[in-house]
């Protein structure tokens, strides 16, 4: 399906470079002292394209004025742009200009991420799904609680479309009290994160209109837009672990007028970045402006594992919505509570709940009561001493664990791959990982016949960007954190020697 085509002006696109091409000037990796200019232009370019920080059918400057920004000759941006060409990453039309592509048999994502069987799990260490096992004894303990409040539900029919009464209650009360004032005629309870994106997609996004999605982002929701013909829109994140890049985000809001965008403030999966207050604010005036439907995805909030004391983590981003008809929020008990007991939702205007309640009659009627009846426990009591809730209690233990698998996995990480890079998160549950040089769906290929199953770069983008990343969840801790990154390294070898799937396997991605 045909993306909207965006154009990259010559000094955005020399501001892009200018960290590579001071690393050449510097004699580093890929400098203009080792390789000609015109080649060092070439693989910077090609860089940002397979980083996805300049997306895949961009229309580029014109050789005379990326020569003018960037003080080279004509001839060596021509030289470059002919190297592009030859390599497969730029597709040139006479009187039309020249546009980035990919190469022909370049990796392209081909699903979301699967769940491992668990009889797998004695044979493969899984690095799949970023979600870790219940918090005890804080289930064992919802669910007691739910099977007492049972009864009365049991004498009705059991279909509530718009979720219980009570898990209703608790969740506006929960927002009101971070900040956002919130009805229980503002939330309607789902089957998962994945099925409240999946109904805001079906009420805003008909099939052919596009989607403003980060890049990277979430793979599964990537594939689920793709599969209900949603055009995707990709918006490079910031540098390191910044949030997001705003003045790309009102180009792209401006220019491509998506009928909605996907968003991941709070520790971005994969990226683990945090997105501060001023970057919320102002993607929602951006996005209001646009006529843009603006989701904000919550799945990760809360799982800041090194926050201070008494420092306050940012608002959500309906609080700086204060019509409330730009921003719907998704919410989920998935990774902060457990995976397993499938209850997600949705936080919108009431017009906009009305309207998806009337739509989900035809869909699955409602979400299982024993289990939102088991977070609504969590939700309300359950805490003991101390003030908190089962939810705010279970939510410590679930930080706790993180963070020490965190800490394994990163030094497991350092010792075995010291050539990969990555930004150590605050918060979250993954790693996002640079795998120096080597292409990430070859070592997730090699990685599978070794025993450890980890998700390459790509599915977490569009038209095949990175490829020369992984995604590491924090799910693994001590001797099996150990034996993940042996097994990685032992797959990146394969791959370097070209042993990884072939003799005409490549050896790397980048020159």
């Amino acid at each position: 399906m045909a993306q909207w085509t965006s154009a990259i002006g010559a000094s955005q696109l020399a501001r892009l470079l200018a960290p590579q091409r001071a690393a050449g000037s510097a004699g580093g990796p890929g400098g203009t002292r080792r390789v000609p200019a015109y080649r060092a232009l070439a693989d910077g370019v090609r860089l940002l394209v397979l980083e996805g920080r300049i997306p895949v059918a961009t229309r580029l400057p014109a050789e005379r004025e990326l020569a003018a920004a960037l003080a080279v000759s004509r001839t060596t941006v021509a030289a470059a742009y002919e190297s592009l060409r030859a390599d497969g990453f730029l597709a040139s039309r006479r009187g039309a200009g020249s546009w980035t592509a990919l190469p022909a048999g370049n990796p392209l994502p081909s699903g979301g991420l699967e769940p491992l069987p668990p009889e797998a799990a004695g044979t493969m260490i899984d690095l799949g799904c970023a979600a870790l096992p219940a918090p005890e004894p804080w289930l064992t303990r919802a669910f007691q609680g739910a099977l007492a409040d049972l009864p009365p539900y049991a004498h009705t029919h059991g279909d509530y479309p718009a979720g219980l009464p009570a898990l209703r209650q608790a969740l506006a009360d929960r927002y009101t009290a971070r900040g956002v004032p919130t009805m229980p005629e503002q939330i309607m309870i789902t089957t998962g994160a994945m099925g409240a994106v999946a109904a805001i997609r079906g009420l805003f996004v008909p099939r052919g209109e596009r989607v403003a999605v980060e890049h990277p982002s979430y793979a599964n929701v990537l594939q689920l837009l793709r599969e209900a013909g949603a055009r995707l829109v990709p918006v490079a994140m910031g540098e390191g672990l910044s949030g997001w890049d705003l003045p790309a985000w009102r180009r792209v809001l401006r220019d491509a007028a998506p009928r909605m965008a996907y968003v991941i403030a709070d520790y971005h999966n994969p990226t683990g970045a945090l997105a501060d207050e001023e970057q919320r604010r102002e993607l929602v005036a951006a996005a209001r402006a646009a006529g843009t439907v603006l989701v904000a995805d919550e799945t990760m909030s809360g799982l800041d594992l090194d926050a201070v004391p008494g420092e306050r983590p940012p608002r959500p981003v309906a609080a700086f919505d204060p019509g409330g008809s730009t921003v719907v929020t998704v919410g989920s008990a998935s990774k902060a509570i457990w995976a397993g007991l499938r209850i997600g939702w949705v936080r919108a205007a009431p017009e906009t709940i009305r309207s998806l309640v009337a739509a989900r009659v035809y869909a699955d009627l409602g979400s299982p009561v024993l289990e939102q009846l088991a977070v609504a426990w969590l939700l309300t009591g359950g805490g003991g001493s101390g003030g908190e809730n089962g939810w705010d209690r279970a939510m410590a233990v679930r930080r706790e664990r993180a963070r020490e698998n965190r800490e394994a996995l990163v030094e497991a990480v350092r010792r075995h791959l010291p050539d990969w890079e990555f930004t150590v998160p605050r918060g979250g549950l993954t790693l996002w990982v640079r795998t120096g040089g080597l292409s990430g769906s070859r070592i997730a290929e090699a990685g599978e016949r070794l025993g450890v199953r980890v998700p390459s770069g790509p599915r977490f983008g569009v038209d095949g960007a990175f490829e020369g990343y992984v995604r590491l969840p924090f799910t693994v801790s001590g001797p099996v954190a150990t034996e993940a990154a042996t097994r990685l390294a032992a797959a990146a070898r394969l791959v370097l020697t070209g042993r990884s799937a072939g003799a005409d396997t490549p050896r790397s991605f980048v020159a």
